[in-house]
């Protein structure tokens, strides 16, 4: 048994393109390769916010609602989250309700 854990190197250039071929996946509804390659894209630039907010995109299409809830919260309190905010906000009061509405 190996204690050795795989690390990855902060590579903006490497989360860019992940970013870029998930957002290919997701214009063709492919959302487990978008899903894939947006948390790729996390492991090589933490705390990227279009990555972050195009995975809770992804979570929320596909149906994995309290998962999508949190990337989006997560999303919102990175401090360049601007260009989304008010998508990922809309996402959440939608997502809220959502699971508001289940619980009773």
């Amino acid at each position: 048994m190996s204690d050795v854990t795989e690390v990855h190197a902060f590579n903006p250039h490497k989360a860019e393109k992940d970013v870029e071929v998930g957002e290919f996946y997701m214009k063709r509804k492919n959302y487990r390769a978008a899903e894939d390659r947006f948390r790729e894209a996390l492991i090589y630039k933490p705390g990227d916010a279009v990555a972050t907010y195009r995975l809770g995109e992804v979570l929320d299409a596909e149906g994995q609602s309290a998962e999508a809830a949190k990337v989006y919260h997560e999303y919102l309190n990175i401090p360049s989250s601007g260009k989304y905010a008010p998508e990922a906000k809309k996402a959440l009061a939608r997502l809220d309700q959502k699971t508001s509405t289940a619980k009773q």
